[in-house]
């Protein structure tokens, strides 16, 4: 059971690479991972019931304890994502399936991802599970709701067949992973430290499976694809940070918005496109997966350093006055 922790803690640390050796892999040889294609909502549920395995009532309690910085998180994820998507699809020449996509990516919430880069870029860790959590629970209210309102104008949308969807493939495992939590302890707490294996193996076979099924289309198009996910993650960072500073944030919590607002789930975002709308509507999500965790890494550490920056500063300055 070691090595398998062991094993489990190296692929987790080094998630972004395998999930861009995948998608290269897939992009080069997608005949050996089409066949995934119809697992990837069970994938999904699995990765969502890990969430629920690893979710206490410390996360809860967080959002009793500080409301008005997890409603600010909660409120720019919901908010600002979807606005920014729209805008850029709007305004860019693509497809209606690509900007649907879009849409939709920037209508999840955020992913678990963003815990972790929250951590690495000393920003309130704490804070940054809540705004997930709570975004998490409010899906599938609010991501059907602003797919509709957002993206009806290019595909039809059914709300309530979202709806459905995103309580079967994120609710439901969800609440399974608390229930076995609670009935079985300290025992999962073993399961729980072999996770990071489990769910990064979910979400790179996911990808793997939507850029195969999509080779063809992403040869034609997927550098333009890129260039719009990436303006959508990079413009998500700025808008948390920016609106972080509007409420007076203090610096820890202004990172863990900026990043929660950047990061979204975008395995639900391919779940959801592969059975609601089509193949090439979950390409942006794919891409997405494979960009936040080149991107994550990036932001967290120039917030890191720029902490680390500001902490001598404010050293020398109180020695200067001493």
């Amino acid at each position: 059971m070691k090595s398998l922790e062991r094993i489990s803690s190296f692929v987790g640390s080094t998630f972004a690479l395998w999930v861009v050796l995948f998608a290269i892999l897939a992009f080069a040889f997608p005949e050996g991972f089409t066949w995934i294609a119809p697992y990837i909502v069970p994938l999904l549920g699995i990765i969502m019931f890990g969430m629920g395995l690893t979710l206490s009532k410390n996360d809860f309690q967080e959002v009793f304890k500080r409301p008005k910085d997890v409603a600010i998180g909660v409120a720019a994820q919901f908010v600002m994502m979807p606005l920014i998507a729209f805008l850029l699809v709007s305004v860019l020449p693509v497809s209606k399936e690509v900007a649907v996509g879009v849409i939709l990516v920037g209508c999840c919430p955020g992913g678990t991802s963003s815990n972790v880069m929250t951590y690495l870029s000393k920003g309130d860790t704490a804070l940054s599970v809540s705004i997930t959590a709570v975004s998490t629970l409010l899906a599938p209210f609010l991501t059907p709701a602003l797919i509709l309102l957002f993206a009806s104008q290019w595909l039809p949308v059914s709300a309530s067949a979202l709806f459905l969807s995103i309580v079967k493939i994120v609710i439901v495992p969800i609440v399974l992973g608390l229930i076995v939590k609670a009935l079985l302890g300290n025992k999962v707490e073993a399961g729980i430290k072999v996770l990071p294996l489990v769910s990064v193996i979910a979400i790179v076979a996911i990808v793997a499976a939507v850029i195969g099924v999509n080779q063809e289309q992403i040869a034609q198009t997927g550098a333009f694809i890129f260039a719009i996910v990436v303006l959508h993650n990079v413009i998500g960072y700025a808008a948390g940070y920016g609106l972080g500073k509007l409420f007076k944030m203090e610096p820890a919590k202004k990172r863990a918005v900026s990043i929660e607002v950047g990061m979204q789930n975008s395995g639900l975002g391919a779940s959801l496109a592969a059975v609601h709308f089509s193949p090439l509507a979950a390409v942006p999500s794919a891409i997405f997966s494979v960009w936040h965790n080149i991107s994550g890494p990036i932001i967290a550490t120039i917030f890191r350093k720029q902490k680390e920056k500001d902490d001598q500063a404010e050293k020398k300055q109180m020695r200067t006055v001493s």
